[in-house]
């Protein structure tokens, strides 16, 4: 992968941290900022500054034989996309200098999306279909963002049509995009073929991942209806972690003969995120609780960073560790453990937070200055990391 790109992608996700770094400050000691300003900007600049761009340097890395020069022309209008957003919402949130720039990503994905469409080329038939199955996820959510507008101008953003054109974006983004498109790199790694499994696989990722939107549907409209399709769908999720664990496990298991413990560490890591994520979402299945954890802000933070960094941030950095961008020492493996450390222990608090609210127990004792040193841990690993990447002397270009 190319280092200046990998390097771009890093320090993206150092700024998107530092800026959550800052909101749980917020808790500590008063800031004169603009809370929910400075929210869209982190959300945006680690979904589409970190996750996003890494996620194009990837695919380009692994599914494009010949590198043209229009993808790295295309990386930095992209990245421009990001630094305006990064810019534009701290100081005036969803307005015209933030709008334009995420129009301006969203054009520049639709164009990703006919290049890699038209250029990728793997020998594995349910790798390709991963592949094409993201991008299509990636176009279906942009259309939450089209709604916006009409659902402000008719309804309001209090409606229960915004809100659902939100969810729709989010919940197509990280389960269909990000989690698909991290799936096909990782069946590319290993190279996986067609066998009679990864068929079962991808029908139940898909179907599931569609039937899952009825439970963010089901927070803003009654329809009892929406708690049976989600329930269907959190059955084929449990079918479809089976197949996948299936159809991984030995691959992993030769593969972990061959390299790193630290990579051999960050992909276990990841795969028991997936695992935890996937067996979260049984408690759905009561309708009492899939209500409490819309109600309780600390439920939904933590599940978002569970599959945010535990999950799909997790492969990404197995995926970089892999490549010939890093030097295997203690910087790295500092900034590695600091980073996963930094992630438990906040998951952890959110967690126990969240149940104590449930219980009516009320504020676990320094939560909000634990949660704020705890997560210093996250942009000190991203640096470490961060550090290794630029210090390593091999460099890899399209």
């Amino acid at each position: 992968m190319p280092k200046k790109l990998v390097i771009t992608c890093l320090i993206n996700f150092l700024i998107a941290a530092l800026m959550g770094l800052i909101l749980r400050y917020t808790h500590v000691n008063s800031m004169s900022l603009n809370y929910r300003f400075l929210t869209h900007a982190h959300s945006h600049v680690a979904m589409l500054g970190w996750v996003y761009l890494m996620l194009f340097t990837g695919i380009v890395h692994y599914f494009v034989p010949e590198k043209k020069p229009v993808y790295s022309r295309l990386f930095w209008v992209t990245e421009f996309a990001v630094v305006g957003m990064m810019i534009g919402f701290p100081l005036q949130g969803y307005a015209a200098v933030s709008i334009s720039f995420s129009t301006l990503h969203i054009f520049c994905s639709y164009y990703f999306v006919y290049l890699i469409w038209k250029h990728q080329k793997t020998g594995s038939l349910v790798t390709r279909y991963l592949l094409k199955a993201s991008l299509l996820f990636m176009l279906l959510s942009t259309v939450g963002i089209w709604c916006l507008g009409p659902a402000v101008s008719m309804l309001g953003q209090a409606s229960a049509f915004y809100q659902i054109a939100i969810q729709f974006f989010l919940h197509f983004q990280f389960n269909g995009w990000f989690l698909i498109a991290v799936f096909a790199i990782l069946f590319r790694v290993l190279k996986i073929q067609n066998y009679e499994g990864s068929r079962y696989f991808f029908r139940l990722l898909i179907v599931s991942t569609v039937l899952n939107l009825a439970l963010p549907v089901k927070w803003f409209v009654d329809y009892k209806v929406l708690l049976y399709i989600n329930a269907v769908g959190v059955s084929l999720q449990m079918m479809m972690i089976f197949y996948f664990l299936k159809l991984t496990y030995p691959k992993l298991r030769i593969l972990y003969k061959k390299q790193s413990k630290l990579i051999n560490f960050t992909l276990s890591f990841s795969m028991f995120c997936l695992v935890i994520k996937t067996a979260l979402s049984l408690v759905t299945l009561i309708p009492e609780f899939s209500t409490v954890v819309y109600e309780h802000r600390n439920f939904i933070i933590g599940f978002i960073h569970l599959v945010m960094l535990g999950v799909i941030s997790g492969f990404l950095f197995a995926y970089i560790l892999q490549s010939p961008l890093v030097t295997f020492n203690r910087v790295l493996n500092i900034g590695i453990i600091t980073f996963g450390l930094g992630f438990i222990l906040t998951e952890l608090i959110l967690g126990i937070q969240g149940c104590m609210f449930y219980f009516g127990k009320g504020l676990l004792p320094s939560y909000h200055k634990l949660l704020f040193l705890f997560s210093l841990l996250l942009p000190l690993g991203i640096v470490f990391i961060l550090i290794n990447v630029i210090r390593t002397k091999q460099v890899v270009v399209f």
